[in-house]
C-alpha cells in the first residue's frame, strides 16, 4: 500500500547505500522505514531523510515493512549543524520521541510539538535552559503522564506565595504553609518549587498550544525548572539517556 505522510526523521543508521529511519508521522505515530541508496551523493533521498528533515514521505507499506518511495524535504533545520549545543539537545528530544510518541497511530500533536521545538532551537528563538523543561513537560503530559498541579493537595489552594513541595511521585504539590509529616510521607520524593516555576509548569502543562511557547524565564528560574521537569521525567520512565549525557557535556550554562 503506498501512502503520503508529513513527518520528520527522530532517528538514522546508516547500513552500506542505505538508511535506517525511525519517523514521527502526523498519520501513523512512529515508524521504521528504510531508505535504498540515500547515502549515494546522487541519491534523490539524500537530503530530504537526513537527521531532523521534516519531509512529506511516499511510503510503500507491506505488513511491518516501510520503504521511503519519495521524500520531499519541508525544512531540514540545517542551522542545527552549526550550533554543537542545540544539535545536542535536538537529538535528545528525538530519544525521547521514540520512547513517548505512539506507534502506528496519528500523531499530529507530537509532530507539532517537535517541530515547533526544533524551529526554536535552530532559529535561537528560546534558550536552550527553557526549550528542554518545556518540551519534557508537554511531553510527559501528552504521553499520560500530567501532573496535577490544579490546587494544594491538602487545602486546595491554587495559590502558594510562599512556593510548594511538588510530589515526584503523585504528581501533585502541597503549598509550604500545609506541609506535615503527614503529607510528605503521602507525597513520597518531593522537591521544592517556587512561585514562578509553579507558574511557568502550569503554563507548559495547561496553555493552548498557540501560547506555549510564549512565556520567559531568566537566570537561575530556568536552571531550576529544567532540574524539576529532569527529575520528574526520570522518576516515571526510569532509566537514563546518553544523548542527555552528552547535551550537558557541551551545554554551556
Amino acid at each position: 500500500m503506498r501512502c503520503v505522510t508529513r513527518g520528520v526523521v527522530i532517528r538514522s543508521k546508516s547500513v552500506g547505500d542505505d538508511r535506517l529511519l525511525t519517523l514521527l508521522t502526523e498519520d501513523y505515530g512512529v515508524i521504521h522505514a528504510s531508505a535504498k541508496g540515500a547515502n549515494k551523493p546522487r541519491s534523490r533521498l539524500a537530503s530530504s531523510t537526513e537527521l531532523f528533515c521534516c519531509s512529506r514521505f511516499t511510503l510503500f507499506r507491506y505488513r511491518e515493512s516501510n520503504t521511503v518511495d519519495q521524500a520531499e524535504s519541508e525544512n531540514s533545520f540545517f542551522q542545527l549543524r552549526h550550533d554543537l549545543e542545540a544539535l545536542s539537545l535536538a537529538g535528545y528530544i528525538a530519544e525521547l520521541c521514540c520512547e513517548l510518541a505512539p506507534q502506528e497511530e496519528e500523531a499530529t500533536e507530537y509532530l507539532r510539538l517537535i517541530l515547533n521545538t526544533l524551529y526554536m532551537l535552530a532559529n535561537k528563538k528560546k534558550s536552550v535552559w527553557l526549550l528542554k523543561p518545556l518540551f519534557e513537560l508537554r511531553l510527559l503530559t501528552m504521553a499520560g503522564f500530567m501532573p496535577d498541579l490544579t490546587g494544594c493537595d491538602k487545602c486546595g489552594e491554587f495559590k502558594a506565595p510562599d512556593g510548594a513541595y511538588f510530589s515526584l511521585e503523585t504528581g501533585t504539590f502541597i503549598c509550604k504553609s500545609c506541609l506535615d509529616a503527614e503529607h510528605i510521607e503521602q507525597l513520597g520524593e518531593t522537591v521544592y518549587i517556587a512561585p514562578a516555576i509553579l507558574a511557568a509548569m502550569r503554563h507548559i502543562i495547561y496553555s493552548d498550544f498557540e501560547k506555549l511557547f510564549s512565556f520567559t524565564l531568566n537566570g537561575d528560574a530556568a536552571y531550576n525548572l529544567t532540574a524539576v521537569t529532569e527529575r520528574y521525567l526520570k522518576h516515571h520512565l526510569q532509566r537514563g539517556y546518553r544523548s542527555l549525557e552528552f547535551f550537558y557535556s557541551v551545554a554551556q550554562q
